[in-house]
């Protein structure tokens, strides 16, 4: 949707014909898909607090964003519309953080202990390093980026450990 009228980010925004739409629409999910700049963090948080204040539990209510920045501004603002402190929020998270915590929750269902560490790409490349040393694989043979990758091709065809030794 179009941009609003400028210096109106830290105050209540007059909202479009479309932004208006998407805060008022209460029922069923609703994907916000604009530019940048264009208000998409002031409809949304505009349309959480509508739901709550709409009588929507805040614990039923998920806002999925890409940066922890952006999820702490959206549940801030979203709070300081409703004028009050809560005990209950609503689920405000980037996609990442989400999936772990229901990983978390869940972890015990698949087999996982419920403290597990996520590892970057330079993590991995450090274990598998250490893995190929300890084994005294001389790197000339292979590389730690060349181990994960056929890890990752075994992982992804659900080759299991007992299945990749006898490859």
């Amino acid at each position: 949707f179009p941009a609003p009228a400028r210096g109106l980010r830290s105050s209540p925004m007059k909202l479009n014909p479309a932004q208006h739409e998407a805060v008022h629409t209460l029922k069923g999910p609703l994907l916000v898909l604009a530019g940048a700049g264009t208000g998409k963090t002031q409809v949304v948080t505009t349309r959480i607090a509508q739901l709550i204040r709409t009588g929507t539990r805040p614990e039923r209510i998920l806002a999925v964003t890409f940066t922890n920045k952006a999820a702490g501004e959206m549940q801030e603002r979203a709070m300081a519309m409703l004028g009050r402190a809560r005990d209950e929020r609503p689920e405000i998270s980037t996609f990442h953080s989400l999936c772990v915590r229901i990983l978390r929750r869940h972890a015990a269902k698949l087999g996982y202990p419920e403290a597990f560490a996520i590892y970057d790409r330079g993590d991995q490349e450090g274990v598998a390093r250490g893995v190929l040393r300890e084994l005294k694989v001389p790197e000339a043979a292979l590389r730690p980026g060349d181990l994960l990758s056929i890890l990752s091709r075994w992982k992804n065809a659900c080759v299991r450990p007992e299945q990749a030794v006898a490859v």
